[in-house]
């Protein structure tokens, strides 16, 4: 069938969590959507979307800027009008309210943080499973990462309901908080210098999965207690970012099940 007579793809921006155009983004954020990030034409000088961009910045909510190309392969009306936001699904938790959840349950911490993981598959298969292994929380960061959008949250298989997710400007002045805690950072490394079977994570930890291309951040990497590496066996030297994920939370819960 050619590109002509396929049928027209029927509009799914609201269930998908997409709000184009500049009235509907503006409507948005008049009405306290929660947003996660609005993506907006790079070099428009237009007043409305000047205003829309300081009006999210002013709720805290990330405007990227993005070309023309982007907006169109992101876009399902075809009629973005040079502005595209992405809702979240639930609002983000705050980092006191993980470590609170972890006292509430007289539990040591057991965290994830991601590092700019990218791929909304990715964050919401890290989410489903740190659900499932009883961690207490995720964080991730305000840029440069996946948020808690419509794909996010279908992935996690609804985990995002039932676990805290918190998003920080910062993780490498996250992980120094998180150490003033008491809480030990544990990042993956495929030249990690800890065994993963010889890492305690018994205690109060929390669990560093950098990006799909290039692991943790070098600034990242360097306010890592520990970096473990895990037992490669084949022919293939690395692991998908949650399936490294898994790996280590369900390390800490046989040792926590000891």
């Amino acid at each position: 069938m050619s590109e002509r007579n396929r049928p027209a793809r029927e509009p799914q921006a609201e269930a998908d969590g997409v709000i184009e155009g500049r009235n509907a983004v503006t409507e948005a954020l008049r009405t306290g959507t929660v947003i996660d990030k609005i993506f907006i034409l790079k070099g428009e000088t237009d007043s409305s979307l000047g205003h829309i961009a300081s009006t999210a910045r002013a709720r805290g909510i990330v405007v990227v800027d993005a070309d023309k190309r982007k907006l169109d392969r992101m876009s399902v009306t075809h009629a973005h009008q040079g502005v595209i936001a992405l809702c979240a699904v639930r609002e983000y938790a705050s980092v006191d309210d993980i470590l609170a959840a972890a006292r509430e349950k007289g539990e040591a911490p057991l965290i994830v943080v991601c590092d700019e993981l990218s791929d909304p598959h990715n964050l919401g298969a890290v989410i489903r499973t740190a659900c499932c292994a009883g961690a207490h929380g995720v964080i991730i960061p305000k840029r440069r990462s996946a948020g808690l959008t419509a794909v996010v949250a279908k992935t996690s298989a609804g985990a995002v309901s039932h676990i805290p997710v918190a998003r920080v400007p910062n993780i490498t002045a996250l992980l120094k908080q998180l150490k003033d805690e008491g809480v030990w950072i544990f990042g993956a490394a495929m030249n990690g210098t800890t065994p993963l079977y010889s890492a305690d994570l018994k205690g109060p930890a929390a669990i560093v999965i950098g990006s799909e291309g290039s692991g943790m951040s070098r600034l990242v990497a360097q306010e890592c207690d520990f970096t473990v590496s895990i037992p490669m066996k084949g022919d293939l030297d690395s692991l998908n970012a949650s399936a490294a994920a898994a790996i280590l939370l369900y390390e800490a819960v046989r040792q926590r099940m000891n």
